[in-house]
């Protein structure tokens, strides 16, 4: 309240009750007339303690808050405590008699108090400050990090709510919470978070500011599972190098609070490829056509690693809509156990293409979209950026793609690693082609193949057209280019630390086979000049290529870097739309299910 607003009411009163008085004088006209002026001005309303502005309005939108309506019509700039003090045809009372609660009623609207900073502050402080089950983040491999992120977030916000109101959620938590509700698209698992209603009304500011730091927790959980989070690639294999770029939890809070679609801003944390949105496609229509599974597969939680990744990560935080939230995890795990049949509806052809719905029939329908959930996660350890143009190769499909945007520009059949010498999973950069290159022999096939053949005949290495120096205690063994060497005529070499490569090879027989899994872990393409033109861009041309064929050791660099991935995915979409199964090779499908919960 400005200073001196009660004064200017109290004058005005007295001046319209003087006014039928024949007597007055020009001094109390002069002073009746300056009282009008007074009591017209806009006078602000009392704050409550710590409050940054005029307490908000109870049905108001997320715009700034607005003094309430006042009866009969009068101006809303008027403040209702001003009615209240000067009731008309009474006289003056006292300025504390007159005084109203705050939240009283004025035409059907209550002023109400939303979390204020020192209720958010108070949530935050009330976060577990150790590792723990107390919290929807609580069990992230660095909880004290996400703890301090959110404490950064709303600190540089004045401890000011964000997805919430004077009500309840605000339109940006309904958004919110809207997506993490239906994060099971997207094949994470949020069945232990008991999401809340997003329609609750929430009326104490106490209660809102729990609500708020609650939905906070739940944004960085699901940020962190999309991204990639649950599963550490290496405990699956120590040959999965693949580094999936997990979300900064203050960096995805920022990210979801700026956002105008806060919906859109939580699912753009899951991977943005072609791949990963068609099986997430099929995934969508296996559960249309079996209803009974339609919530998720999980069924129990994940087994824990000991980074602490693999543990379920998603915990009851929030006290508001928390009942009707387990009543609906009951009813999904009624479901769920009813899901093993396969008994899908009327509709089911028309949703299933025809090898998806043979590989159901064999395998049921729990099976299969194990499979599909498994990939999805495993396309999350993919950079988001993998090239306008590169090369995918998919070890269990044995084949190579030349890939531009979402278009196949060449297609090659690939020879991989065997099971006990196995390909590893990564993505690098293709930097310079080798024509008649050399091979040094690594370490790990001198010391397991080639040692036990010198211990029975010493003219071994030597018969077969190696050549051997000594550094030190160690050989190194070296194939010069030639008709019989392993890398073949040509290579391409992008420098890693498996020390494989992609490779032409004189066994070309091999690629009539239909599991072709035969090498030590490098990965042998066919038609490798055919390829190479294409890399090139146009730079050089397949007679050119073979021109050099069988001369010296020849480098070419190629115009620009291509990025390549070698992936392992077993359950994807082809060319023609089918969903394809293939065999899991090296066992890192079955593992990642095994891991998010999914076995039996």
């Amino acid at each position: 309240m400005k200073k001196g607003g009660w004064p200017a009411g109290l004058a005005s009163l007295c001046a319209l009750a003087l006014a039928s008085h024949a007597g007055l004088v020009a001094g109390a006209r002069a002073e009746e007339q300056s009282a009008a002026r007074a009591a017209s001005a806009v006078i602000e309303p009392e704050l409550p303690p710590d409050a940054g502005g005029p307490p908000a309005i109870a049905g108001s939108s997320d715009a700034a808050p607005r003094p309430a309506l006042r009866q009969g019509g009068e101006s809303a700039d008027e403040p209702a405590s001003a009615q209240a003090a000067a009731p008309p045809q009474s006289a003056a009372q006292p300025e504390d008699a007159t005084k109203t609660d705050p939240e009283a009623v004025f035409a059907g609207e209550t002023i109400i108090e939303g979390a204020r900073p020192r209720d958010i502050a108070a949530a935050l402080a009330a976060l577990p400050v150790a590792e723990g089950k107390k919290s929807p983040v609580a069990g992230l491999p660095n909880w004290a990090a996400a703890r301090d992120a959110l404490e950064r977030f709303y600190l540089a916000r004045g401890d000011m709510p964000i997805f919430t109101d004077a009500r309840g959620f605000s339109a940006a938590g309904r958004a919110a919470i809207g997506r993490i509700r239906r994060a099971d698209e997207d094949g994470l698992d949020l069945s232990s978070f008991a999401i809340p209603d997003a329609h609750a009304a929430i009326d104490n500011p106490a209660d809102l500011a729990a609500a708020e730091i609650g939905l906070a927790e739940a944004i960085i959980a699901y940020s962190f599972q999309a991204s990639g989070g649950r599963i550490n690639p290496t405990r699956i294999s120590p040959l999965i190098t693949a580094r999936p770029a997990i979300a900064d939890p203050e960096a995805a809070l920022e990210i979801v609070a700026a956002a105008e679609d806060k919906d859109a801003a939580l699912a753009a944390f899951n991977p943005p490829q072609k791949g990963y949105r068609e099986l997430r496609e099929r995934l969508a229509a296996l559960r249309a056509a079996y209803p009974a599974a339609a919530a998720n597969l999980y069924r129990r939680a994940p087994k824990p690693e000991g980074n602490g990744r693999g543990a379920a990560l998603i915990r009851p935080n929030f006290e508001i809509g928390g009942r009707q939230a387990k009543a609906e995890r009951r009813d999904r795990g009624a479901q769920i156990a009813a899901a093993d049949a396969p008994q899908p509806d009327a509709l089911a052809d028309d949703r299933l293409d025809p090898t998806m719905a043979q590989a159901i029939a064999r395998r049921g329908p729990r099976a299969i979209e194990a499979a599909i959930l498994a990939n999805m996660e495993m396309w999350r350890w993919e950079p988001r950026e993998m090239g306008e143009e590169r090369i995918e190769i998919n070890v269990p499909d044995f084949r190579l793609r030349l890939v531009k945007g979402d278009e196949t520009l060449h297609s090659a059949r690939v020879i991989v690693g065997k099971p006990e010498t196995q390909t590893p999973i990564f993505s690098n950069v293709v930097r310079y082609i080798q024509i008649n290159p050399a091979w040094s022999v690594p370490p790990s096939i001198i010391r397991k193949e080639m040692l036990p053949k010198l211990a029975d005949d010493p003219d071994y290495l030597a018969r077969m057209g190696y050549e051997v120096t000594k550094h030190g205690d160690t050989i190194r063994v070296t194939q010069p280019p030639g008709e019989k060497n392993a890398l073949g005529r040509i290579a391409f070499m992008f420098p890693n630390e498996h020390s494989v490569y992609l490779h032409d090879t004189p066994a070309r027989s091999l690629f009539g086979a239909s599991r072709r899994a035969f090498s030590h872990g490098c990965v042998r393409v066919e038609q490798p000049i055919k390829l190479a033109e294409l890399v090139m861009g146009g730079a050089w041309s397949e007679q050119r290529f073979r021109a050099l064929i069988g001369g010296a050791e020849r480098t070419v660099f190629l115009p620009h870097p291509l990025p390549i991935h070698i992936e392992y995915f077993t359950a994807f979409v082809g060319e023609d739309g089918d969903l394809q199964l293939r065999e899991d090779l090296y066992g890192h499908t079955r593992r990642v299910e095994s891991a998010l919960g999914l076995d039996s």
